[in-house]
């Protein structure tokens, strides 16, 4: 699976912003997708995850103002972002694995087998 992520961006604070993960070289099917960010001089942490089942996982930092989806038949999974904060700022990842995840594993970044590029977001204050 490849993974091109793309939508990130320069924003004020309390904008919005939309990424986008394609992927290509197989189908999503019975994949678990997540994003992750890392933000300079921190580690990668998760954001969102959509299991294949439908479930949707969030970081307490990002409840209620991003939303992940995902549209199977373009291969393609989308991190909505709003109200976003300067403290967003940072390389945002999208990753994709098979799994299955225990418990709290979709969390971890070494629990995934694909990734992306990443995609800079940028929120000025």
């Amino acid at each position: 699976v490849q993974l091109v992520e793309s939508g990130g961006g320069l924003v004020q604070a309390g904008g919005s912003l939309r990424l986008s993960c394609a992927g290509s070289g197989r189908t999503f099917i019975g994949y678990f997708m997540g994003w992750f960010r890392q933000a300079p001089g921190k580690e990668r942490e998760f954001v969102a995850g959509f299991s294949w089942r439908g479930s949707t996982y969030y970081a307490d930092s990002v409840k209620g103002r991003f939303t992940i989806s995902r549209d199977n038949a373009k291969n393609t999974v989308y991190l909505q972002m709003n109200s976003l904060k300067p403290e967003d700022t940072a390389v945002y990842y999208c990753a994709a694995d098979l799994g299955p995840f225990h418990g709290l594993e979709y969390r971890w970044d070494s629990e995934y087998d694909y990734w992306g590029q990443g995609t800079q977001v940028t929120v000025s204050s």
